[in-house]
């Protein structure tokens, strides 16, 4: 049985010549099932398109075109066919990250051209996608991919702009004039976020990535945007334990089958900011899962050491704690004791950074993975990419030594060859029952639902960055990075600061927000596997705190979106089972921000216990302070909460 089991219902109805003849000529619009969304298709010299919501034309002209070798596809395109139809699909992803079944309806309109390709769009509800699909014989070479965009206004656009084509999608989100992003500026990764100035924002990304480079987009300087792709590397030098440098690049980005469907490029277009929070275009665009039988593949929780540099003291620690057995025991006891399944061994854990097999004697991984098992706790083992390329047969040996997953770290990279191997890496992970967990990566874009396996990608400015990781910043996840798929952000600290007074290295390790805010992004950010970054000790010190936090699931069966200002306010509700959690971040920008929250996602004729965690009085300025308390609510129940600057209120109802 397939677990992202797609049931699909085509209702597919064939234009006649004269329909053809129509497109070539006036053009050809496509609505979404509710009329409201609207593409509008024009086959002239190019692929043109624009899309509307309404009257609103939002994005205008746009063109599509892809280069091989010897054409190009989409210049001059004669159309020899086109096919409409309507899908209704029926989405039950195995790790569910905001809905356990997502409804997918859309109406679709393929193109066939000479030359053995075909454009397909599609028209959701909540957004436009399209792709190009090749019917050649043999290997392809594409030497590049035209993904242009025209604003028909002065739009401002949120980006992520890394200095080059290698990055670790770690960079400070920055905003800018549509006008002013020019050819010579930074391009960025995806996902863009599009804020048109009206009601509208639109959210740009992909999916169905494979076998093919992530697409970044980069200014025009005449208000719009196009794509820019890595090519591919043909000869690689030493750089290192964690990398490789690229010695000589082809002149194309992909070489790949003709006869492919190529990645999807979408366009969420949304009218009120809570849609965002909500999204799962990525999911909606997918393959289906390949493993036939996921249920081996477990998210959850994991208590990691290395933010807090494997620290933990006091009167329970009668040894030198480090990177040694004893501390690592001690984790496990302490994600024992509060049920979380995983710890979590960064680098440190083997003898050398390029020999997988051979573990730090200090260590002794063999002794943790049995104890571990004692206590129902399973170990996830880190590495660099490179090792693992080097020794991808490394899977065997750790499934028969009884591990549960790997963190894999500082790809990089998003070229072709590398989207290959995040691909071989799940494959081959998934034949020996190991979960991954990509660090230094790229945005999600498919593969984890393709493989359920990958639970997680990190490609984000996350806690690691310490006093680089701020609320101002952070607000933006929710909306743009985490609404395209999976996040490992790091959060759960408990030593928390205002960004005007932080202080703080590893080992005593502190994060920029309340503690309130820290709670909360257990239930705002999403990931299969949530860390709990810091000391045991600490935990321990803030039972009640813990408690909460380890009472939060990693996967969910509903999400609503209760209010939400993009940047800087989100606050969401999560059901899991009959159980519903609460949160809510907010941004430096006011001193206090002041939200109403309506109860109607509850059960009607109900009354509830919710234990909630506010900022306290004196937050705004010692971040610390935090107050718990426990009320009953029902359906229909409304009640005023109170952040402080960079603050947060997180809840469980039950």
């Amino acid at each position: 049985m397939n677990f992202i089991n797609k049931l699909v219902l085509t209702i597919v109805a064939v234009f006649g010549l004269s329909a053809i003849l129509n497109a070539q000529t006036k053009g050809v619009e496509l609505k979404s099932p509710n009329g409201g969304l609207k593409v509008s298709i024009n086959i002239s010299d190019k692929i043109y398109y624009s899309i509307s919501s309404g009257e609103d034309l939002l994005l205008e002209n746009n063109h599509l075109q892809m280069s091989l070798r010897n054409e190009i596809l989409g210049q001059n395109p004669k159309l020899t066919g086109s096919k409409k139809g309507q899908g209704t699909e029926i989405i039950k992803p195995y790790v569910s990250l905001k809905f356990s079944t997502v409804k997918s309806n859309y109406n679709s309109l393929i193109f066939n051209f000479k030359g053995n390709y075909a454009v397909e769009f599609r028209a959701f509800d909540d957004g436009i996608a399209y792709r190009f699909i090749t019917k050649k014989k043999g290997s392809i070479e594409v030497m590049n991919e035209e993904f242009s965009v025209n604003f028909p206004g002065e739009y401002v656009l949120h980006l992520q702009q890394p200095g080059g084509f290698k990055t670790a999608y770690e960079e400070l989100y920055s905003q800018v004039q549509s006008k002013d992003w020019k050819p010579e500026n930074k391009m960025s990764t995806l996902p863009v976020l599009i804020d048109t100035k009206k009601k509208y924002k639109i959210l740009i990304s992909e999916s169905d990535l494979t076998d093919y480079p992530c697409m970044f987009l980069k200014g025009t300087g005449n208000n719009g945007m196009s794509a820019a792709f890595p090519k591919v590397p043909l000869e690689f030098g030493d750089d290192g334990d964690r990398s490789l440098k690229i010695l000589k690049e082809a002149d194309y980005i992909a070489k790949t089958s003709g006869t492919r469907n190529f990645p999807w490029r979408y366009f969420v277009v949304t009218s009120n900011d809570k849609q965002l929070l909500e999204n799962t275009m990525t999911l909606k665009l997918a393959s289906s899962s390949v493993i036939k039988d996921p249920s081996w593949v477990k998210p959850g929780q994991a208590s990691w050491e290395w933010w807090n540099d494997a620290a933990p003291y006091g009167p329970d620690v009668n040894f030198v704690s480090g990177y040694n057995l004893a501390t690592y025991k001690y984790y496990i006891d302490f994600a024992a004791k509060f049920g979380i399944p995983y710890i979590i061994m960064d680098e440190g854990w083997a003898k050398s950074t390029t020999d997988p097999y051979t573990p730090n004697p200090d260590v002794d991984v063999h002794e943790l993975i049995r104890y571990g098992k004692e206590k129902n706790v399973g170990v996830v083992l880190w590495l660099t990419w490179l090792t693992v390329h080097k020794n991808m047969e490394l899977f065997k040996t750790f499934q028969e030594w009884g591990v549960k997953g790997v963190k894999i770290d500082f790809m990089d990279r998003s070229d072709q060859w590398i989207v290959n191997y995040y691909e071989d890496v799940a494959k081959e992970a998934a034949k020996h029952k190991l979960f991954v967990d990509f660090h230094g990566a790229f945005k999600p874009a498919g593969l984890e639902y393709k493989y359920p396996n990958v639970i997680s990608y990190e490609g984000v400015r996350g806690m690691e960055q310490m006093g680089g990781c701020y609320p101002d910043n952070s607000l933006y996840l929710p909306f743009m990075r985490n609404a395209v798929g999976p996040m490992d952000y790091t959060p759960g600290a408990m030593i928390s600061m205002q960004p005007d007074v932080y202080r703080a290295d590893r080992p005593n390790a502190a994060s920029i927000g309340t503690r309130a805010y820290q709670l909360a992004l257990f239930v705002v950010f999403e990931s299969g596997i949530q860390m709990l970054a810091d000391n045991p000790t600490l935990y321990y010190r803030n039972l009640d705190c813990t408690e909460f936090i380890t009472s939060v699931p990693t996967t969910w069966d509903e999400t609503k979106a209760l209010e939400a200002k993009m940047g800087e306010v989100a606050v969401v509700a999560k059901r899991k089972k009959d159980k519903w959690f609460v949160g809510a971040i907010t941004n430096g920008k006011e001193k206090e921000r002041n939200v109403s929250l309506n109860f109607d996602f509850l059960e009607k004729g109900k009354t509830y216990t919710m234990t909630y965690f506010e900022d306290g009085i004196n937050a705004g300025r010692q971040a610390m302070d935090y107050r718990k308390k426990t009320i009953q609510v029902k359906s229909g129940d409304k009640i005023d909460i109170k952040m402080v600057r960079n603050g947060g209120w997180a809840a469980v109802i039950m």
